[in-house]
């Protein structure tokens, strides 16, 4: 696949670069430039991310960071099956846990979420830090709400992190979790209410906690072009009939229950993950 001029290679992480030392230097150099273009595209064009995670896996599957970017690509593109068999064998190359969450939400893309709750209380998850201990809870309470069992879900996210006024990277992903658990059970005013924190936490918009808080409070964004004001900026226009609850939608809920053909692996990425 092409390599765009500006890719070297040397912008990966130090940490893989010395992985891939164990390769001759050509080699190494190709696949590194491949693992960045997974990195590039990942998050936009994911069905390419996973075109050059297979030339990266060709080239050297025996490194554990090709085997782990493989897997992320195959997460991204709702191939569970494969996802989860790369993950697997990155964490039996390297014997790290940190992919347990996700590896578990990969059992939940794959319509078995029972093995996710399993995977929940297993002693792995203790040895995770705190982000993989959140991304760990964040797939266990999708798996509850996989299984139709909402009130366990809000439970399940109720914790020191989630009560905790102070702002982590997993802050924004959690409460949105919650307020998206309490919406689906009905309980409309604490859902506003935890949108609300989830907007004050998400800095980055890595979350849609705005969009569901306006939705909840009936703004609608309509589009004011007309062919007097060219050029004019969307403005938004709040209705006076209900607010209509938004469809459900989950941080990690990128999950089909239909497409038990992909991937075994929830976070840790990954959901780990994800929590």
């Amino acid at each position: 696949m092409p390599i765009p001029e500006d890719v070297t290679g040397e912008e990966i992480d130090k940490d893989v670069r010395q992985e891939l030392q164990s390769l001759p230097k050509g080699l190494a150099e190709d696949v590194a430039k491949n693992l960045v273009m997974v990195a590039r595209l990942i998050d936009e064009e994911p069905e390419q991310a996973y075109g050059y995670s297979r030339v990266a896996l060709r080239l050297a599957s025996r490194v554990a960071a090709v085997r782990e970017a493989a897997g992320f690509a195959a997460y991204a593109t709702q191939k569970y099956s494969e996802a989860l068999a790369e993950f697997r064998a990155a964490r039996r190359m390297t014997g790290s846990v940190e992919l347990w969450p996700v590896m578990a939400d990969c059992e939940r893309g794959l319509g078995r979420p029972e093995r996710a709750l399993a995977m929940a209380g297993e002693p792995e998850v203790q040895k995770l830090d705190k982000a993989g201990q959140v991304e760990m809870r964040l797939v266990a309470a999708g798996a509850r709400r996989d299984m139709d069992q909402l009130e366990a879900a809000i439970v399940t996210l109720q914790s020191p992190e989630l009560a905790s006024n102070s702002v982590q990277p997993w802050t924004a992903r959690l409460r949105y979790a919650y307020a998206d658990a309490l919406l689906a059970a009905g309980r409309e005013d604490e859902a506003r209410e935890w949108f609300a924190k989830a907007v004050e936490a998400d800095k980055d918009g890595s979350t849609d906690a705005s969009d569901r808080l306006a939705e909840m409070d009936g703004v609608e964004f309509v589009d004011a072009l007309t062919d007097d004001s060219e050029g004019a900026e969307p403005v938004a226009d709040r209705t006076t009939g209900d607010s209509a609850a938004s469809p459900e939608r989950h941080e990690d809920e990128q999950h089909d229950q239909g497409q038990g053909q992909d991937q075994d692996d929830d976070h840790g990425q990954d959901r780990d993950d994800n929590s």
